[in-house]
């Protein structure tokens, strides 16, 4: 703060149309992954508009951390749900993903339309080596943060070995460390405590409109038949909404994936990024494996969260599998089953989870199973990099040949210098990835 006079009177309480306006932009400029995004939303709304105090947003912060989902997103749905009630919170979540998923939409159209262009090509055969640096700094950097001792390290490594060598799926792996780091929360449980969430701060930016002593609304007062009657109404809203698809269709089958998927995103985007891998292109076929990681690039340079990729996956799945007869309908039909399905699970988690964290504000904490669940999610960030360094290092092989074709040294040197820019140069991720594509562009066009 400077050294102006902290204000002590609250500011007016913006109207629905004010706050429209803040979320509309920020779902425009919300780019630099979550940690980003978390710390743009306080700036903005804690220290210079005061909608939230310190204390309140890093409340809010906490739970969203534990929740399953991008916590980004959980997080503007909380504050806009605590000052505007259900109307504000489907409009905070929708406006933070809907400028990403209209770009992502129709960046896939072009893709497919102008994908096999040279300098297309050449644009993404840069730009596959960059994914590599980028899914290996994300295991590093986690990693970095989680494993703190011999025992975390030994779980990171056992959820890599399973899923690399023994092709275990995601959702067993989890579980597997979940009920690891239950009976070591118990036996061991100095070994899971690394920490979990974000700390309190007694940083004082004036009077907010909903300050630390403010009561919660009346529509965020907890009651256990407000709780149960909200349950079952997303619970219809979601099956209904799946069944409408045609059971054992292909968008039905995409509605259902994606809603598993949204329950698995504990750690980050990139930890569900192997269980979509798994799914969309191993066992669906939605798309190739070099298609998901065009995405995945494309993804980190558009605004809002990472787990849009699933707007990509499902606009290539819906046009793979033609299920309309037009394949731009087909490929919105898609992306709109994906993303649908993918956040309605956090809008749940807010609507109905949000009355008991305010009943019970406090600190919240990660517990031994979370801890060890993001210990795993290192090593399986750590597979689908090697996996993706394999497509791209050797992009004629297969799995019964898995070093057939010619060895490409260029992708090693371009992936080699986009790790070294984003862990030792501290890069921003668009930044070396726009780079990359520009030497790709270059390539392309000789």
């Amino acid at each position: 703060m400077s050294n102006t006079a902290i204000p002590t009177t609250a500011p007016p309480t913006p109207t629905l149309g004010e706050a429209f306006q803040y979320w509309l932009k920020l779902g425009f400029i919300s780019f630099g992954g979550p940690a980003g995004q978390i710390a743009m939303m306080h700036q903005e709304l804690v220290e210079r508009r005061r909608w939230i105090s310190e204390h309140r947003y890093l409340h809010a912060l906490n739970y969203c951390m534990l929740l399953p989902g991008p916590e980004a997103i959980q997080l503007a749905i909380y504050i806009s749900w605590l000052m505007h009630g259900i109307k504000g919170a489907i409009m905070a979540g929708v406006l933070f993903f809907l400028p990403a998923f209209v770009l992502l939409s129709v960046l896939a159209g072009v893709y497919l339309t102008w994908g096999d262009v040279p300098q297309v090509m050449g644009i993404f055969y840069a730009i596959k080596p960059a994914v590599v640096a980028v899914v290996l700094f994300a295991a590093w950097r986690i990693g970095s943060k989680v494993i703190k001792n011999e025992i975390l390290g030994g779980i990171a490594a056992l959820a890599f070995v399973g899923i690399f060598f023994f092709k275990i799926d995601f959702p067993w792996i989890v579980l597997a460390a979940a009920i690891l780091g239950a009976i070591g929360g118990r036996l061991i449980p100095a070994k899971f405590k690394t920490g979990g969430g974000h700390g309190a701060s007694n940083k004082a930016y004036g009077q907010a409109i909903i300050d630390d002593d403010s009561p919660p609304p009346a529509h965020a007062l907890f009651s256990w038949s407000k709780l149960v009657v909200t349950t079952v109404i997303f619970f219809v809203i979601g099956a209904v909404s799946l069944l409408l698809l045609g059971v054992g269709s292909d968008l039905y089958n995409m509605g259902e994936f994606f809603t598993k998927a949204a329950f698995l995103t504990i750690g980050g985007a990139y930890a569900v990024l192997p269980y979509v891998y798994q799914g969309a292109v191993e066992h669906f076929h939605w798309l190739t494996g070099p298609q998901m990681m065009d995405g995945l690039a494309l993804g980190e340079t558009t605004p809002g969260p990472l787990i849009m990729i699933v707007t990509w996956v499902g606009y290539m799945g819906g046009v793979s599998k033609a299920v309309l007869s037009d394949p731009v309908a087909a490929g919105i039909a898609g992306a709109a089953v994906a993303t649908f399905f993918t956040f309605l699970p956090s809008f749940f988690f807010i609507i109905a989870g949000g009355p008991m964290i305010e009943a019970t504000r406090g600190e919240l904490k990660f517990t031994a199973p979370l801890t060890a669940i993001t210990a795993a999610v290192v090593g399986v960030i750590l597979n689908l990099a090697v996996f993706f360094a394999w497509h791209t290092f050797w992009p004629k092989a297969t799995e019964a040949a898995p070093f057939d074709g010619p060895f490409e040294w260029l992708p090693v040197v371009i992936a080699m210098a986009a790790f070294l820019a984003l862990w030792k140069y501290k890069q921003d991720i668009m930044k070396v990835i726009g780079v990359c594509a520009l030497l790709g562009l270059g390539l392309g066009c000789n």
